[in-house]
């Protein structure tokens, strides 16, 4: 045989020639030969494409080999679903991709998995990011190193197929149709799945509908771990509102007819199954996985004599449809034509400018209107509730709430969810009324789950809704970040701008919250926004401009599919005076909903004097006006400048609001070490070198503690103004 044929496929073949194979099992004339040897075909291709992907990472023409060798049982599972069942796949799932192909004519499976095996730009889903099992028209979005995070999001998928009946919203996938989400044995452990799974079932077991479809695909490893005997059966068999189904992923029928019961009890109860699929791990977890240095040669002979394509093989000389020299030689031309695809396209353009590579970064935008404003009479009768205070100057909660209110009479497609948002509206009753305005289906209360509740976000936002998640504290996001970073705001990029996930991240967070809290309740770092590409970070300081960004946060969902995180200031929402009892200087006038948003990046400016600039966001704005206003008083004239938005910088609109300053204090309520104001006192810098004399005043490199002590790691008022004067060479 040629020396490009792996050893492995040498030995294989001549098993066949030399008979050597197990006793076939019963097929139970479930699977006509036809479809026998369709997934014979499938699992095949699957097991030929991840020896080709070592050949060619042997050649340096493939970056990443963890394969689908002994998974190849998912075939038949793949065929038990529709194509419009969106499949959040596990990384061992080629041949439920390649099967699943086969229901739309026209697709050429083999050709693209090959185009990502050589990270081609040409690659049809990631166009060369990253090796994936992805497809817009297969209804499969991509994954990268699927753990468990993709578990969440294929949860809040089925729940929004369901939010879709109930809402009469045409989504992206149909409304009879299933999320099925794969996994393997070890991902079974991992906190990400068990909270969705959770999350699934406490849905389900309140009658709420969850069509949703879990594969554990158990090989009985987690790398070198083994998964204790009998562990996922009892793990996964006994959650409540969750049916169990379990099949040999080494035996075809059996697997196509447990996952064809599993798929008609999701479709028709629309509640949430599990088929535990047992499957064996041929050739270590990746290419440079050595098993021999964690597992005896017997055990690895045993699962080595369970290798699905062998009883498959099995099957197909039963039923007398190959002799084995035949599917001896139907291996070998198969190999050989793949080794030909391979050749092609391992020659594809590959990506190589900076600016290639960041074009999927963000999705681009969409062309549709945007729905019209609610009316006059409309809004009468939505704010009647709060007529009383109508036309009055109103701090950033009650602002926020209002323009809740607008939006979600303008986009339909608008639902909120988190915990305590709906009858209790909020923690911080930001969200109050909006259930009762819009109904339930649209105020979601959910579990005390962030990972479950950004996860749901992102299935909603997958399925055509704009999903607007709160995160009760800022804290708490650490919990989950990995929902905004490894899969909310990669998925443009790893499906080349075809996927995305609109949604509008509400968190409540900063510091300056009087006695209340400490660390976990009063947290003043956002580091964690900062370093992910493509999101957008939005911080108001106060009520008139909560509601305007508010609003730009929904249009920038909406009309360019972005990923937004709206950071809003605790200690701001009930603030009504700015110098002293009473003044109510921070209580602002509802902007009227067709008043124009401003630019994206576009800082608000108060004040019009050049001797000094003062940059701040959000508490530390609010100390920065009470410090600009004692500086008036003695006669200096500055300006005060509000970001709002915080990522990314837009340097360019900063500098234009800078005017003729050169003297500039960075207020930043963060810690020195990793805030915001390093960022800008480098662009600063690096785009007027030498120009501007920039001092920062940040908080101090401590986690905050609880009560009066948390003002001794903050920026103060009095420190700003001590800070301004001696830029400004002046004496306190």
């Amino acid at each position: 045989m040629a020396a490009s044929i792996h050893p492995w496929l040498t030995e294989f073949v001549q098993r066949l020639q030399q008979q050597n194979l197990p006793q076939a099992q019963a097929a139970g004339g479930l699977l006509t030969d036809s479809e026998l040897f369709e997934l014979f075909e499938s699992q095949l291709a699957s097991r030929l494409l991840d020896l080709q992907s070592r050949l060619m990472q042997a050649a340096g023409q493939s970056f990443y080999t963890i394969g689908s060798s002994g998974h190849e049982g998912n075939a038949a599972v793949a065929k038990a679903l529709r194509v419009t069942d969106p499949a959040f796949l596990h990384y061992r799932s080629g041949a439920f991709f390649i099967q699943r192909a086969k229901q739309l004519p026209g697709t050429t499976p083999l050709y693209d998995m090959l185009l990502s095996f050589a990270a081609s730009s040409d690659d049809p889903i990631s166009g060369g990011r990253h090796k994936v099992l992805g497809s817009l028209a297969l209804s499969v979005p991509p994954q990268t190193s699927t753990i468990a995070s993709h578990v969440p999001k294929a949860m809040g998928t089925a729940f929004a197929i369901g939010l879709s009946q109930r809402l009469e919203h045409q989504g992206r996938w149909p409304r009879d149709a299933i999320a099925m989400c794969s996994f393997g044995d070890a991902s079974a452990n991992h906190s990400t799945a068990l909270g969705a799974i959770n999350s699934a079932s406490w849905a389900a077991y309140q009658q709420i509908p969850m069509p949703l479809l879990l594969v554990c695909e158990d090989n009985g490893l987690g790398i070198s771990t083994h998964t204790p005997n009998g562990w996922i059966q009892q793990q996964l068999s006994q959650r409540p509102a969750l049916k169990y189904f379990r099949a040999d992923g080494s035996n075809l029928a059996e697997t196509y007819l447990v996952a064809r019961e599993a798929a008609d009890y999701v479709r028709h109860k629309r509640k949430p199954a599990v088929l535990h699929l047992r499957t064996v791990r041929l050739f270590g977890h990746a290419g440079a996985d050595a098993e021999s240095a964690y597992r005896s040669k017997q055990e690895i002979a045993r699962d080595a004599e369970r290798d699905p394509l062998l009883h498959s093989c099995a099957a197909l000389i039963s039923r007398s449809l190959f002799d084995h020299q035949q599917l001896a030689d139907y291996v070998v031309r198969q190999q050989q034509r793949i080794a030909r695809i391979a050749g092609q396209a391992s020659q594809q353009p590959k990506l190589e400018s900076p600016a290639a590579i960041m074009k999927a970064i963000v999705p681009p935008p969409r062309q549709t209107p945007l729905p019209a404003l609610p009316g006059a009479e409309q809004r009468r009768s939505l704010f009647n509730w709060d007529k009383h205070n109508l036309g009055k100057r109103q701090h950033l909660a009650k602002l926020i709430n209002w323009a809740l209110h607008d939006l979600m009479a303008q986009f339909g497609n608008l639902v909120l969810c988190g915990e305590d948002i709906a009858k209790k509206g909020g923690v911080y009753h930001v969200t109050q009324h909006l259930m009762e305005a819009f109904g339930p289906n649209r105020v979601l209360n959910t579990v005390l789950d962030e990972q479950s509740i950004l996860g749901l976000a992102i299935g909603m936002a997958q399925q055509g809704f704009i999903a607007m998640p709160e995160i009760q504290f800022l804290a708490y996001v650490h919990n989950a970040e990995d929902q905004i970073r490894g899969e909310a705001a990669t998925l443009s990029f790893f499906s080349n701008g075809q996927y995305s996930n609109p949604m509008v991240i509400r968190i409540a967070g900063l510091a300056y919250q009087k006695g209340f809290g400490g660390h976990f309740h009063n947290d003043n770092s956002f580091a964690v926004f900062r370093d992910i590409p493509g999101i957008i970070l939005l911080c108001p300081s106060n009520g008139h401009d909560g509601a305007l960004l508010m609003r730009q946060a929904t249009m920038l969902a909406a009309r360019e599919q972005r990923v937004v995180v709206m950071l809003e200031p605790i200690a701001l929402y009930m603030t009504r005076d700015l110098h002293q009892e009473g003044d109510g200087g921070w209580l602002c006038d509802y902007p009227d909903p067709d008043q124009p948003i401003p630019e994206l990046g576009e800082p608000a400016v108060f004040g019009d004097g050049e001797e000094l600039a003062i940059i701040s966001y959000g508490n530390g704005y609010y100390l920065s006006r009470q410090a600009e206003a004692k500086l008036a008083a003695d006669g200096h004239k500055l300006r005060v400048l509000d970001l709002r938005c915080l990522v990314p910088l837009h340097t360019d609109k900063i500098i234009a609001a800078l005017d003729n300053c050169k003297k500039i204090l960075i207020v930043d309520e963060c810690r020195r070490r990793g805030s915001l104001s390093e960022e800008l006192f480098t662009a600063l810098h690096e785009a007027r070198p030498d120009h501007y004399e920039i001092s920062r005043l940040n908080a101090e490199d401590s986690f905050i503690p609880l009560g009066k002590a948390a003002y001794a790691v903050l920026p103060s008022a009095d420190q700003i103004q001590a800070q301004a004067r001696k830029l400004l060479g002046a004496t306190s």
